[in-house]
């Protein structure tokens, strides 16, 4: 018998640590979960359920004022904000219960509660130690607020999917993937939005085309966007305004500023300290390509380390761990090259490889093609909005280097390309492959001149 209560103990029962602890349980091991916020994490309960769940509500008031062209009348409209909330609410409610259900099921032991190291091989949770061969630290990570002048006055995206009341003007500072979803959903549901950044242009990280396409797009739906920008200070007046002070010398008047300027990771009291784990100068816990801590009994995976930020990842990341532990014949280690990913504002964007200034940066000589285009469903609807496709190959070998869209539905489109690039596939097996017509997707199937093309 095992000297220890448990093979394995997870901290956080998040994506990763769920996945990691069921898939432990499965093969035999004896695991315990502790969780003392919400089953599910970050992704099911303030992330990309909720958040979709929103920018589907935000959607429908385009899709309403697009019925017309098709012949239907609907009369006056009205958005309310808590019954948004409530269904919200109980979807997640819902969600929570099936996680629970999951765990108990696979034989887990759930602990409510946050777990803090006492040693390398014992944590406590409450007034409650337990003993485990290995402990594995899956966290994931919290708001990142800078601290300023007000500060206090601002939310972060986790108090926005329950804010009491909606607001008429929002001001959303950022410049990422949380930022450009809120922008998009507050103004879909009504809300008056400025998004502050503090660079040149947002979405950093993403190819620029899409990047410059997406300004001009949010922009034609009237949000005040306004780069290189950043908030001085905020101050809230007897009436309940907020008062914002610029980098730029103005000021602004808004009724709540939304910050989504990063994530940083969830270690606080922890006790790591009491363990030989080590983090580096943002506080991601230090791992090797196994996901293994410098403490031998230490493991992390997912949004706590360094690693890619995505829910996907963080699954693999605990399937990979564990069957490196309990199943090495079934191990493979997860492949970072080619994750697709997408940001749901409106409409979508999605990326999937290389950017255009990425693959130039690697030394590849390009043929780049690009497609803009005013979607089949805007024309009766008198939308002038148009989509962007755009495929990176490399001259060298015709093989597909990046695929990325800004779309409705970008994320289904660009998913199935994920799995040809994954595969290895050239521009040649692109042109090979027939269209389904008439769709947005057969845009990647038919794009047959190049939009510039480096020289040899």
């Amino acid at each position: 018998m095992s000297d220890f209560d448990f093979d394995l103990f997870v901290i956080g029962a998040g994506s990763g640590g769920v996945r990691a602890s069921r898939l432990a349980a499965s093969y035999g091991a004896k695991v315990a979960v502790a969780e003392d916020l919400y089953l599910g994490g970050t992704c099911v309960n303030v992330g990309c359920v909720p958040k979709k769940l929103f920018a589907y509500a935000a959607h429908f008031a385009e899709d309403m004022e697009d019925a017309h062209g098709y012949g239907w009348n609907i009369g006056e409209t009205s958005f309310t904000w808590s019954r948004l909330l409530e269904n919200k609410n109980r979807e997640i409610t819902r969600l929570n219960g099936i996680y629970r259900n999951l765990l108990s099921s696979a034989g887990v032991t759930l602990i409510d509660g946050r777990a803090r190291f006492v040693d390398s091989h014992t944590v406590a949770v409450g007034d409650k130690t337990f003993t485990a061969e290995r402990v594995l630290v899956a966290t994931g990570g919290w708001p990142y607020i800078p601290d300023f002048p007000g500060s206090e006055h601002v939310i972060s995206s986790n108090e926005a999917f329950y804010l009491e009341t909606l607001p008429k003007r929002v001001t959303v500072v950022g410049g990422g993937y949380i930022a450009i979803e809120f922008a998009s959903i507050f103004q879909g549901v009504g809300c008056e939005v400025t998004q502050l950044y503090r660079g040149d242009l947002f979405l950093r990280g993403f190819d620029q085309s899409i990047r410059e396409h997406m300004a001009t797009t949010m922009k034609a739906k009237e949000l005040d966007l306004r780069f290189n920008t950043d908030v001085l200070s905020v101050e809230r007046r007897e009436d309940g305004v907020l008062s914002l002070s610029l980098s730029d010398g103005s000021t602004l008047e808004t009724d709540l500023v939304l910050y989504a300027t990063g994530r940083r990771p969830n270690i606080a009291g922890l006790g790591l300290e009491n363990t030989g784990v080590t983090v580096d100068d943002m506080g991601f816990i230090d791992v090797d390509q196994d996901y293994q801590t410098s403490d031998p009994a230490v493991l992390a995976i997912g949004d706590v380390t360094h690693t890619m930020q995505l829910t996907p990842v963080a699954l693999a990341e605990g399937m990979a761990l564990v069957r490196r532990l309990y199943k090495p014949d079934e191990y493979r280690p997860v492949d970072y090259d080619d994750i697709a990913t997408a940001v749901f504002c409106i409409p979508n964007v999605a990326a999937l490889g290389l950017t255009e200034e990425q693959a130039r940066g690697k030394g590849y000589t390009l043929a780049v093609y690009e497609s803009r285009f005013r979607p089949m469903r805007n024309t009766l609807a008198g939308r002038g909005e148009e989509s962007l496709m755009k495929m990176i190959v490399d001259k060298q070998t015709d093989r597909v280097l990046g695929v990325h869209m800004v779309g409705p539905d970008a994320g289904e489109i660009v998913q199935g390309m994920a799995i040809a690039l994954k595969a290895g596939a050239t521009k040649a097996m692109f042109d090979a492959t027939l269209g389904i017509h008439p769709t947005a997707a057969e845009e990647f199937v038919t794009m047959r001149v190049p939009t510039r093309v480096d020289p040899d």
